[in-house]
């Protein structure tokens, strides 16, 4: 076993839940090997660069070993090595937000919101 489908790796690895939802991923163009885009009947090898979409963070993962049955998630681990850059850190400076629908602010919050905004510049 020295090439599998992506979709199915993709399956078989755990980043999918389903392979229908790895297969739908190649078609809407969330996943390249090797920087081209994929279709779910691409085949992978040890080796290959997968940059795939899932949710909001773009995962890159180098093919350590191909498998083509799904495994437990230990098992699974070893079959990759993750490339995927450490997400940026995030503002330390709060936003003045309220839950929408809430409503007019009351009288004591709008006062709050004002000293709020007033310290911010």
């Amino acid at each position: 076993m020295e090439s599998t489908r992506v979709d199915r790796w993709l399956w078989a690895v755990r980043l999918t839940k389903t392979r229908p939802d790895a297969a739908a991923a190649c078609r809407g163009g969330h996943v390249r090997v090797n920087d081209r885009p994929a279709k779910p009947a691409t085949t992978v090898v040890a080796g290959d660069e997968v940059r795939a979409r899932v949710g909001d963070t773009t995962k890159i993962l180098e093919v350590v070993r191909v498998i083509q049955k799904r495994v437990g998630a230990v098992d699974a681990a070893t079959c990759f090595i993750d490339r995927t850059p450490p997400p940026p850190p995030e503002a330390s400076a709060p936003v003045a937000r309220r839950d929408r629908g809430a409503g007019r602010p009351t009288k004591r919050e709008r006062r709050v919101l004002d000293e709020f905004r007033a310290g911010q510049g």
